[in-house]
């Protein structure tokens, strides 16, 4: 049996004050990682008596949205799910509680140096105490001789300088020592102060879900509790290998798909399930709305009075420092110059452009993957393909006098192809990267993968002439002509494409008159102006040559200005 609550929710009356804890330890066993944003899985065995109890789970992390959270649970029995409640609290990290022995092992130490110190300084202080003692013995020899009639004590005075010498050098000596390990003593016990600084004890922050249940018997329930983060996302990105083949091989071209998952959720994503979706659960789910505009007369403007010789600016700020008083009329007269001053300091906001996919796909990432928290990069394959590409080249003279070879190919059912970087590599070389754009299953693609040092291509300007026409109404003209030659080293034909321009005129009064041979296939290709296409084929060896020209012509009495 299968029940399903969400927050807040409530199924008949479950009292929460009657209700005892059952503590439930949950793992992450699945998640969906979509462009922004994450779904987790968490799931954990409990066992519950008869009766009403609370199921609370204390390991989901701080960032988990709370309207996201979603309780399922399945039992043997009955089983019935009431209200479920969220709530943020502080606990000791994971990490704390593994440190806890290392930090009871540091204070040990600690203590016993600190036992150790004071010993030391007992040794210090007996030392002190012997150096004293052996002062009162240098006095001996100072002392007054006895007097006439009272017997001598026949001291041995070379003996007792002995004793001194040697009592001094070894008291000397046990003070030295004990102030020696004293000061060890107290580096040690600093260095594990630190030690015990860097293990103090950190909390964190939890999000913490109870689920009020009651059984109509004891039993095992499977709970599943699913909620929203938001730091984690992933990227596509592919690798795009083409074969280039030959006059009996035809071509082939292998796209792989791959993407990157990075997470800063909090929690470790041990050895789960991830699915990675393209849909956008924190976009807006239903189209904008438009308001109506409307268009009306600009009303028209009260004729306001001129002033003979309004003061400057500084004239008035001149006359309140020196403590004078400034009319309603200066401040009219000064309103037009502060609006203008405030319109000359106000900047336009600019905005990023967001793009998104109007089609939903889920790829099942293979195996069980462990990603941590760290927002490191985990590079994953999803899937490959092997196209059948059509091969051409395309070259832009004007700017660069070498062909570029093309692969164009559809892309098969299946999941589309969202935006991302490409690797692209020729016959094994890698030849650079580029970009894929969003494609939906069936479209058609070209790809561009370097210069084709087969197809030779050279650029020329035949002939440029500056003059005049006309006697009444005289004009000016400017006629270029250019000469763009190909030619093929393949051994098979190739179709290409040549692109170049001419200019545009942006007035009645200026011409643009276009001569070509052969005249190009399109014009203002993909809806720029001037842009001019040939297109066609080359055969084995063969050398084509394009020729094309433009004639500009203006009013003698005006200038021009190329752009």
């Amino acid at each position: 049996m299968a029940i399903t609550a969400v927050v807040g929710s409530a199924l008949g009356c479950l009292g929460a004050a009657s209700a005892a804890d059952v503590p439930a330890r949950s793992r992450v066993a699945a998640v969906t990682v979509f462009p922004a944003g994450a779904e987790i899985a968490r799931t954990a065995r409990v066992k519950i008596d008869k009766g009403e109890h609370t199921i609370v789970f204390a390991d989901l992390p701080a960032q988990a949205v709370s309207s996201s959270i979603r309780v399922e649970g399945k039992g043997v029995g009955k089983l019935e799910i009431g209200s479920v409640d969220t709530k943020r609290v502080s606990v000791p990290s994971v990490d704390t509680l593994n440190a806890e022995t290392e930090r009871r092992k540091i204070e040990t130490e600690i203590e016993k140096l600190r036992d150790q110190r004071v010993v030391f300084e007992g040794q210090a202080q007996a030392a002190e105490t012997q150096k004293a003692l052996i002062q009162n013995l240098t006095q001996l020899p100072t002392r007054p001789a006895p007097m006439l009639g009272q017997t001598g004590g026949g001291e041995n005075w070379s003996g007792v300088l002995a004793l001194i010498a040697s009592s001094t050098a070894e008291a000397q000596r046990a003070s030295l020592e004990a102030q020696i390990n004293i000061r060890e003593a107290d580096r040690k016990i600093k260095d594990l102060e630190g030690k015990l600084v860097n293990v103090a004890p950190n909390r964190e922050e939890r999000t913490e879900v109870k689920v009020y249940v009651s059984a109509a018997a004891a039993l095992e329930a499977d709970m599943t509790v699913r909620y929203q983060v938001s730091n984690a996302s992933w990227s596509p990105l592919y690798d795009a290998r083409l074969a280039t083949g030959s006059k009996a091989v035809a071509p082939k071209l292998e796209l792989v798909r791959r993407a990157t998952i990075t997470q800063r959720t909090g929690e470790a994503w041990a050895d789960v399930a991830i699915e990675l979706s393209t849909t956008r659960p924190t976009s807006a789910a239903s189209a904008p709305e438009l308001n109506p505009i409307t268009v009306d007369f600009e009303p028209e403007s009260k004729p306001k009075p001129v002033a003979v010789a309004p003061a400057p600016m500084a004239g008035r700020i001149d006359r309140m420092a020196d403590g004078l008083a400034i009319t309603a009329e200066d401040a009219e007269a000064d309103l037009p110059r502060a609006r203008t001053m405030a319109k000359a300091v106000a900047a336009l906001e600019v905005t990023a452009a967001v793009v998104n996919a109007p089609f939903q796909a889920i790829f099942q990432v293979p195996g069980r993957l462990t990603v941590e928290p760290t927002g490191e990069a985990k590079r994953v394959q999803l899937s490959g393909d092997s196209l059948d590409p059509a091969l051409s080249v395309k070259a832009v003279p004007k700017r660069d006098q070498k062909a570029y070879l093309y692969a164009k190919f559809a892309l098969p059912k299946g999941a589309p192809l969202l935006p991302g970087p490409v690797s692209l590599f020729r016959d094994g070389t890698f030849v650079g990267t580029g970009r894929v754009p969003l494609l939906s299953p069936g479209e058609e693609h070209e790809m561009g993968f370097g210069a084709d040092d087969l197809v030779r291509v050279k650029y020329a300007v035949s002939d440029e002439k500056k003059g005049e026409t006309g006697i009444i109404s005289s004009s000016k003209t400017d006629n270029r002509n250019f000469k763009i030659t190909l030619k093929n080293l393949h051994e098979r034909p190739m179709p290409f494409m040549v692109i170049d321009q001419v200019p545009v005129s942006q007035q009645q009064d200026i011409r643009v008159d276009l001569t070509a041979r052969p005249q190009p296939t399109k014009q203002n290709v993909e809806d720029k102006r001037g842009v001019l296409s040939w297109e066609g084929q080359l055969a084995i060896d063969e050398e084509k040559v394009i020729e094309h020209a433009y004639r500009v012509s203006w009013p003698a009495a005006k200038s021009i200005i190329h752009r």
